[in-house]
């Protein structure tokens, strides 16, 4: 799948520089082999900036490993993932990995969900009959990746604080997308799940299933009424005091209870940190292949092409297309994150941060994931090509994702 959506974007690409070249623009190929060189350079600076990050991390989820806490994690989920991921075996450390970047995701701690979405595909990689093809455990475990809950889209806040500042806003709340964003993911990670459980014919109508959404509601609940009545700045500050505090004290607890247990921590820690400098390396020519890809599609202009068609079915409907604006951002948060970032910035800019198409495109950055970005990475870190239905899945769950974040906003700011 990822091959046909590969070759589809090079040569609907190539096909529309040249009708703009038909056209008179004469600077057309050269925009487009800039953009190859920048995203071909930009893959690989990704990929050897995560060196150190995946050191760091896999140095510490091997004394985690080592001194037992991985396997107390998995046993403590156990009735939820042995419905969810009923090939892995019970205690397997990769179901410990698998908590622990979601954990990272809700958070919204990207440098530190990565490195640990990596460990656990390697881990499910070993479990893994067929080396070369997407086992369904993996599936699943990519498609509720990119469906990720995010409890505190940290970044977008952010963002869009800084742009009120330079709007004049005084006393603006950039934090009045949290709820609509949370439940936005929340509607994402269900659409990923059900999709998946279909295919795999995973019974989900259990009581440790059923637990788990019961408990993440009465918990979206308390974070909600907890931070609701906290200023932007008072609640920036104690979304980065949990972040930051929660992952500090994992890494502790690991030492401490490795240290406890009479592990050799340092040892365990270099162990596990030798194998992050091959994993960022195994990963620069997926990354890459991807990204030149999506540069071709979006240089020539054919994510424009695709919106205004969008737009002009909207209005052949009779439908309200104040939300066409912002959906260049969920379109292309899943091809890529940075370019996502970059339209978000631009719609804010253009109608203004406060405006219902500047929330829209805030909450679509702050509630979808970059799929085919994840799926190459994750995939092309254990060398899996044969990727099954994973592409359709993860685009079943970005879609329903996609359009529950525009209904979301209209029932909330329309």
């Amino acid at each position: 799948m990822l091959n046909k959506i590969w070759v589809a974007f090079i040569l609907v690409g190539f096909v529309a520089a040249v009708a703009q070249l038909l056209q008179g623009d004469l600077d057309i190929f050269t925009r487009v082999l800039t953009g190859l060189f920048d995203t071909a350079k930009t893959g690989f600076d990704i990929s050897i900036g995560l060196v150190g990050i995946m050191s760091l991390w896999l140095g510490i989820m091997k004394i985690g490993e080592r001194g037992g806490l991985i396997e107390l994690f998995s046993r403590v989920v156990a009735p939820f993932f042995r419905r969810v991921f009923p090939d892995i075996p019970v205690g397997h450390p990769a179901s410990g990995s698998i908590v622990m970047n979601a954990s990272a995701n809700m958070l919204g701690l990207d440098n530190a969900a990565t490195p640990l979405g990596l460990k656990a595909m390697r881990e499910l990689q070993e479990i893994n009959p067929q080396k070369d093809t997407a086992s369904n455990p993996m599936i699943m475990f990519l498609v509720l990746n990119t469906a990720g809950i995010t409890l505190i889209p940290t970044t977008v806040i952010a963002i869009r604080q800084s742009i009120a500042i330079k709007q004049g806003l005084v006393g603006f709340n950039a934090a009045d997308i949290f709820l609509p964003t949370l439940l936005g993911t929340f509607v994402s990670f269900c659409a990923g799940l059900i999709a998946v459980a279909i295919w795999q014919r995973i019974n989900l109508f259990c009581k440790p299933v059923l637990a788990f959404f019961g408990g993440f509601a009465a918990l979206m609940a308390g974070l909600y009424f907890w931070l609701s009545g906290m200023s932007s700045e008072q609640m920036a500050q104690m979304i980065g005091l949990l972040g930051s505090g929660i992952i500090f004290t994992i890494i502790v607890l690991f030492v401490g209870v490795a240290a406890w247990r009479g592990i050799d921590v340092y040892e365990s820690f270099v162990d596990g940190a030798k194998e992050g400098f091959g994993v960022a390396i195994q990963i620069i020519p997926y990354l890459i292949a991807m990204l030149v890809a999506i540069s071709v599609f979006r240089t020539t202009g054919c994510m424009d092409y695709v919106i205004a068609g969008i737009r002009s079915v909207v209005l052949a409907l009779g439908m309200n297309d104040d939300f066409v604006p912002a959906l260049p951002v969920g379109l292309m948060k899943t091809l890529s994150g940075s370019g996502a970032r970059g339209l978000m910035v631009d719609v804010m800019t253009t109608y203004g941060v406060d405006s219902f198409q500047g929330k829209l495109a805030a909450i679509i950055q702050g509630s979808t994931e970059t799929t085919f970005y994840v799926l190459a990475v994750y995939f092309g870190s254990v060398g899996i090509t044969k990727t099954r239905y994973a592409v359709a899945a993860g685009l079943i769950a970005d879609a329903v994702g996609l359009v529950g974040a525009i209904l979301i906003a209209y029932a909330f700011y329309h």
